[in-house]
């Protein structure tokens, strides 16, 4: 099931002036990376603005999310621009006339800059990966890590970009919505791991071998956390957040009425089954309890990892930074229910799963270094940790 193909949803006019926008806001990194280390080398340069583009990026995901939240995510309902304009100030005339046929939405002021301004962002940091896969192919030998790293990070920035296109212009497409979150944590896992390497390789002893028992628990929790984002999407995209507003009961029962082929329709428009009826309270329901029980073997796992990370020194850090996040996503899962989705909540919940990404990422990296690096005589680990 596709839009209207009749519907004029893609205008290319205001192309250039938007890529204009986000290069002026790619600017800005540039000259302060330029600035602070300014004294320098280059490839010291590059690994301080891969780590500004991993930060810019966690903003762009974060931005996405206030964008879907706020019911921005059509506030311009073509792309890359509005109405055929480079900002919302040149289409005033036609969001002021949608506003007045529809006051709530979707197309507003506010929500028209909402969205142009993750566009602007989002049109920046692809700047910003651009410059740094030129940078790593003309640098290659200094900086010691293979360039098709930052090549497949521009390749996947612009299959980001691409989807979303396809938001817009297949109007919040709940499959289309979710895969382009979950592009997003796939692009913060990129780019963590590009700056991993970097340090890796003036920080060498920076690489921890683990017990094989805790690498493969590494590597389950990793993909259990992939998942459970994955749920999360699906939740929010079918708006099946509030369909339960008590916990640890859902509707007054602890196993409600659910409809999980209907629920897990996964290509199908927004509100509606692949038969064309309305989905119903059944299949949502089914949607929000799927979530809710994979959240608690994702937190069981990933509870255990961050016992068994702790009791490596090297790795303590990372340890307690996940188990301040596990609380985190349990306080602001149960306040998304029980306080009706509170936006600041909801925010926090797609910042904490972002920044677990991030986290176990450089777990991954540092630990699955050391068992490559383990095979040279001149590793200086001798035994696995943990």
């Amino acid at each position: 099931m596709s839009p209207d193909a009749s519907q004029s949803l893609v205008n290319l006019s205001p192309a250039l002036q938007v890529m204009c926008m986000g290069l002026l806001l790619a600017m800005g990194p540039l000259a302060w990376v330029w600035l602070r280390a300014r004294n320098a080398n280059l490839g010291q340069r590059i690994q301080l603005l891969t780590l500004f583009t991993l930060f810019l990026t966690f903003d762009l995901v974060l931005f996405g999310a206030y964008t879907r939240l706020s019911d921005s995510g059509l506030g311009c309902p073509d792309w890359p621009g509005c109405y055929g304009q480079a900002s919302p100030v040149g289409a005033a005339l036609h969001i002021a006339q949608a506003q007045a046929a529809m006051p709530s939405g979707p197309v507003t002021h506010g929500k028209a800059w909402v969205e142009m301004l993750h566009r602007y962002l989002a049109t920046g940091v692809g700047v910003l990966i651009l410059t740094l896969a030129i940078a790593a192919w003309r640098e290659r030998k200094l900086l010691g890590i293979s360039p098709w790293w930052a090549t497949f990070t521009l390749l996947w920035v612009c299959v980001q970009g691409a989807f979303g296109a396809l938001t817009v212009t297949w109007k919040l497409f709940p499959a289309i919505v979710t895969l382009h979150l979950l592009g997003g944590m796939a692009l913060l896992a990129l780019l963590k791991t590009q700056t991993e390497r970097y340090r890796l390789q003036t920080q060498p002893s920076q690489a921890v071998l683990l017990a094989e028992r805790t690498q493969t628990l590494l590597g389950l929790g990793f993909a259990l956390l992939c998942c459970q984002i994955a749920l999360g999407g699906w939740v929010s995209t079918n708006y099946a957040v509030l369909i339960c507003n008590g916990f640890p009961s859902c509707q007054g029962q602890w196993w409600p009425a659910m409809d999980f082929a209907h629920g897990f329709e996964l290509w199908r428009a927004l509100g509606v089954s692949n038969d064309g009826s309305s989905i119903t309270v059944q299949a949502l329901t089914a949607i929000h309890i799927v979530h809710r029980l994979m959240a608690v073997l994702v937190l069981l796992v990933l509870s255990r990892l961050a016992w068994q990370l702790y009791r490596v020194a090297a790795l303590r850090t990372q340890a307690l930074y996940l188990a301040g996040l596990l609380l985190l996503q349990l306080a602001t899962g149960l306040s998304n229910v029980v306080l009706d989705w509170p936006l600041f909540a909801a925010l926090l919940h797609t910042g904490g799963a972002a920044a677990m990404v991030i986290v176990l990422t450089g777990c991954w990296v540092r630990t699955r270094s050391a068992v490559h690096a383990s095979n040279d005589s001149h590793y200086p680990l001798s035994r696995p940790l943990a």
